[in-house]
């Protein structure tokens, strides 16, 4: 059989939500059932939690390595979310995209709209919204990584967080995370097959012209 793949450029993949609604959950089912698509892994300034790895969760770094690399331009976006600051390293998502590869990003929405600034043809956004705050506070406290008055803090401010629903281009209710992870499947693959993505289409497609490809276009 002819190999039909199109080249295209690769897609920057984002997932927002307010803490606990489920994107790290979602976003590590998406890697491990998509092999086209690759993690982006941000720098921070918090220290680790249980279980998590250098380089494979985040690249943990001081304050002083922060403020070098936002001053050296080395993140496409940064900010600070309860008192600790994130920022996505640009090298490794370029080289990625550059080699038609997706990038997965699990950022809140002030990393959502820098990226958007940066490189919005190449971006698709997704929120997902808690089925209630009562569900979101039960998860948020059931995950057992935060103290009580940390957990406060990020039910208090989940009503901003979840306020930037329209800027995203899709938006998920996730009350169940396998349903949930077959519609982010499908925003996904809708956005793979976008016209102006497919940058091989245009040569794809006079290939029939010039009589390189067999078939009557008919069924």
């Amino acid at each position: 059989m002819a190999d039909t793949a199109v080249q295209r450029r690769g897609l920057m993949f984002v997932l927002s939500s307010p803490s606990g609604a489920g994107k790290t959950t979602l976003a590590r089912m998406l890697v491990e059932t998509d092999g086209a698509i690759v993690m982006s892994v941000s720098a921070t300034t918090r220290h680790p939690r249980p279980g998590e790895t250098e380089g494979a969760d985040y690249f943990f770094v001081d304050n002083g390595r922060f403020d070098r690399m936002v001053s050296d331009g080395d993140f496409l976006e940064h900010a600070t979310v309860f008192g600790h600051r994130y920022g996505t390293p640009a090298a490794p998502v370029r080289e990625a995209l550059s080699q038609g590869r997706d990038v997965l990003f699990d950022i809140d929405w002030q990393g959502a709209q820098q990226l958007k600034e940066a490189a919005r043809e190449d971006i698709a956004s997704v929120f997902i919204l808690p089925p209630s705050l009562r569900e979101l506070e039960s998860r948020l406290l059931a995950r057992a990584q935060d103290p009580e008055d940390v957990v406060r803090r990020r039910m208090q401010k989940a009503s901003d967080e979840m306020s930037h629903w329209p800027e995203y281009d899709y938006v998920l209710i996730n009350e169940d995370v396998d349903r949930c992870l077959r519609d982010v499947c499908a925003v996904l693959a809708a956005e793979r097959t976008r016209r102006a993505r497919q940058t091989g289409l245009a040569e794809f497609v006079k290939s029939f012209q010039a009589g390189d490809r067999s078939g009557s276009g008919r069924t």
